[in-house]
């Protein structure tokens, strides 16, 4: 899975994970998902908590019209109605629909409800492993301040 990086945030390919379902057109597959109300609203909530520049007023006409049975919206429709940088699309070779990890994350349950399942093990795994790693620094950082407590043989 193909992923870019621009500043400090991580962009994955949502072309990529369309693929999954679609492997012929999967642009197809990510502007269905982009058409739907729940997304759209998403994506607007994203970008008014990262993006100063975001249009929300668009957004608002966007949420409006979703629903309507010849509503479409593409990536690059969204980006130019609403300023937003959640999304990037390229085109040409190496070309596709890019969304940041937390964008990303929200559609690759809409394609696979397995991988959504991935997400959450991964997730606790995580948090699991973050936690042995702050209790171990704890106690090494209580040994360290205590040196009357260590033998005078293991000392170095």
């Amino acid at each position: 899975m193909a992923n870019i990086s621009q500043g400090n945030d991580d962009y994955i390919s949502l072309t990529d994970i369309a693929r999954y379902k679609n492997p012929n057109e999967p642009k197809y597959v990510v502007a269905n998902w982009m058409r739907l109300y729940n997304t759209i609203e998403y994506l607007g909530i994203w970008e008014r908590l990262n993006n100063p520049n975001f249009n929300g007023v668009e957004c608002d006409a966007l949420l409006r019209e979703s629903g309507a049975n010849a509503f479409t919206l593409s990536p690059q429709r969204w980006i130019n109605m609403t300023e937003a940088i959640g999304i990037i699309s390229r085109s040409g070779r190496n070309g596709g629909t890019y969304a940041h990890k937390d964008i990303a994350f929200k559609f690759a349950p809409w394609i696979s409800v397995e991988f959504e399942l991935y997400i959450i093990k991964d997730y606790q795994r995580l948090k699991e492993d973050k936690n042995s790693r702050i209790s171990l620094n704890w106690n090494v950082k209580r040994i360290l301040a205590m040196p009357h407590m260590i033998d005078e043989g293991d000392r170095i």
